[in-house]
């Protein structure tokens, strides 16, 4: 990160900590920045378009009469209590401007609301930060990575911050180095988060291929080749303002995060790249509210005649879910906890499936420790799309799928021990060629078993009784058990477990409606 940018992130960061005193916390500090900082670069748009012609100028706030004055110069004016409410108007007008929300203006004010209930201090983040930086004009290198730089901190706060929608850069961006995405490509994430899979996969089309790029290749990712679903709407806003600091998308242009449950309904649009870590809770549930107050869940199943089984498990949901997303030539990387690889049931017609209608090529075995979701073991699935099979007699379309373990003798943490790039280069070069090959069928076709890599025939898969796809871990050699049998080793192996078993009961007692207590240091 350049100085300029973590300068700025310190600066805001830093009043995060001031907010929390208020009972703000970085999620919601995060939403108000977001809600001020487009208001500011709406005010510096404006002054920047003051000379155009009108039917040049695009104004990114309503240009009815009754906004004149408006917006950013309103608040900066403004003190006290007057300004508390001028702020909390302001949002509740430009929520009710666009309620369909059909522009990215529309979608970050819908519904919003102000969290920051002292003055004062909205007046010092106003005045003090925010007015102080040229958010328009600034490079997207600064701003952007220093917006996406405050969602990964928030990510710590595992109270209320933004964990679960957080996955790794590190891990996004090698997956977007094997996946090589071209600007020909139409690329989605189905559960985007804040965005994180999208602007990897544009960065990296930019940073190929930006010398050689039309401006209609370019505008292609504004107008929607690019596009990303996400339920929860407060995220939605983070993962819209996320690409828009990073010059995706335009403030009155439509919104490039669709704000919906993905899998309700089967995709009006196809891409031909899909990036994916769906949430990791294993059930689709419901609250309802009783006509006597009482809250209970209802595990939802998604009755889709484009899925191959109806189950209320989300993952295989959002396995099916992909798969019928990729266009014809399509390819998707999608991160999996380890219970997709052999749960029963429904789960085995699943995976059976994939193997027979699409190529399932390759698998990665992540190590523990690697996400804020304390204890997950995950896995990174990559298959393509293939042709409609003529008969069940057709051998699969995964003729070899190759599995690559980088989960054995590894162990990580967040902050004492963090998955860095070297850890996946040799991964990246043995299995995909990068830096070797520019394209992925070369790498696959020069892919020789050895080491961390290894080979299994899909049709011996695809026949077997329950699809086990749990396979490919190495034995550790005798270095790697001696290590593994240190007390730090052992201390982290008992605390994933842990957190694992905690969240299963957790994911019980909330299938039971059973309220748990507090944990002890919670208390504290």
């Amino acid at each position: 990160m350049k100085p300029e940018a973590r300068r700025l992130v310190d600066r805001l960061w830093n009043y995060c900590n001031v907010l929390r005193d208020d009972g703000v916390s970085s999620l919601e500090y995060l939403e108000q920045l977001s809600f001020l900082v487009f208001l500011k670069m709406a005010a510096e748009k404006e002054i920047a378009d003051k000379d155009l012609c009108d039917e040049q100028r695009r104004p990114v706030l309503p240009d009815a009469e009754e906004w004149q004055g408006r917006g950013w110069p309103e608040l900066l004016e403004l003190s006290g209590e007057q300004l508390e409410e001028t702020y909390t108007q302001l949002l509740a007008d430009l929520g009710k401007e666009d309620e369909g929300r059909k522009s990215t203006l529309g979608l970050i004010f819908y519904r919003a609301r102000n969290r920051i209930q002292n003055a004062a201090n909205l007046r010092r983040l106003i005045v003090d930060l925010i007015e102080k930086e040229d958010w328009l004009q600034s490079s997207k290198d600064i701003k952007g990575d220093a917006y996406e730089a405050l969602i990964a901190r928030s990510a710590e706060d595992t109270k209320a911050g933004a964990g679960q929608y957080f996955t790794p850069r590190v891990l996004i961006e090698s997956i977007v180095r094997c996946m090589r995405p071209t600007p020909e490509d139409t690329i989605t994430d189905p559960a985007c988060g804040t965005g994180g899979f999208l602007l990897a996969a544009h960065s990296h089309i930019v940073d190929t291929y930006g010398e050689e790029m039309s401006v209609e290749e370019s505008a292609r990712f504004d107008e929607g080749a690019i596009w990303g679903t996400e339920l929860v709407p407060a995220t939605a806003r983070l993962a819209a303002m996320n690409l828009l600091l990073h010059g995706i998308g335009r403030p009155d242009g439509k919104p490039l995060i669709h704000v919906e449950d993905a899998l309700a309904k089967p995709p009006a649009e196809k891409a031909s790249l899909v990036l994916a870590n769906p949430p990791f809770g294993k059930k689709s549930s419901i609250v309802i509210t009783h006509v006597d107050g009482t809250l209970s869940r209802e595990d939802m199943s998604y009755h889709r005649k484009d899925f191959w089984e109806t189950t209320t498990n989300k993952q295989f949901n959002f396995v099916q879910h992909i798969a019928s997303l990729l266009a014809d030539s399509g390819r998707a990387a999608v991160v999996l906890p380890d219970n997709v690889l052999f749960e029963g049931g429904r789960g085995t017609t699943i995976r059976r499936e994939l193997l027979k209608r699409f190529n399932l090529h390759t698998m990665l075995r992540l190590p523990a420790g690697i996400f804020y979701a304390g204890g997950v073991k995950a896995n990174v699935l990559f298959f393509d799309s293939a042709s409609p099979r003529r008969s069940e007699d057709e051998p699969p379309h995964t003729q070899q799928l190759w599995v690559y373990d980088l989960r054995t003798g590894n162990r990580f943490t967040l902050k004492q021990n963090p998955l860095l790039p070297g850890h996946l280069e040799q991964f990246e070069k043995q299995v995909f060629g990068v830096g070797e090959c520019e394209v992925i069928a070369e790498a696959v076709a020069r892919r020789k078993p050895g080491g961390r890599l290894q080979v299994f025939d899909g049709a011996k898969l695809a026949a077997s009784k329950e699809v086990n796809l749990d396979i490919g871990l190495i034995e550790p050699d005798d270095k790697d058990a001696a290590e593994a049998k240190s007390l730090s080793e052992l201390t982290l192996a008992l605390s994933a477990d842990l957190r694992d078993a905690l969240l299963q009961l957790e994911e019980l007692a909330a299938d039971l409606d059973v309220k748990l207590p507090p944990l002890l240091r919670e208390e504290a």
